[in-house]
């Protein structure tokens, strides 16, 4: 899980400052609970998982983006640019969502990971 974002003027913590105004990350204790409590397994397969979905929303946003383009070259209207343009899109896409992407895996990996730790206490239970 990525904690930086590059950005022009370099790396910055991708966490909200604390409410007191400092600029230090808070911590979500929440997350390292649930961490404790599910397998490295189980955390690797979420985070594979997460990282897929967000592939799958940046494809689908890449395609809607590129569909009205019209014109020459890669993203012209020719017979075989559907096709072209679609795996263009799912590579794009795929590249994107393993570089860090925009964020939704982490939030969908927190998810998957507080479900998992809920049901691992309610069977332990």
């Amino acid at each position: 899980m990525s904690l930086y974002v590059d950005t022009y003027s370099g790396r910055v913590p991708l966490s909200l400052p604390s409410p007191g105004g400092s600029t230090a990350p808070r911590t979500d204790l929440d997350l390292a609970e649930a961490l404790t409590k599910v397998s490295p397994k189980a955390q690797a397969k979420a985070r594979s998982t997460a990282t897929d979905f967000e592939a799958m929303f940046l494809n689908s946003m890449f395609s809607q983006m590129t569909n009205g383009v019209k014109g020459e070259g890669p993203f012209g209207d020719t017979p075989g640019t559907g096709v072209w343009r679609s795996m263009l899109t799912e590579q794009y896409s795929k590249n994107f969502a393993k570089a860090g992407g925009v964020g939704i895996s982490d939030e969908v990996f927190r998810t998957l990971i507080l479900q998992q730790a809920k049901v691992t206490s309610q069977g332990a239970a």
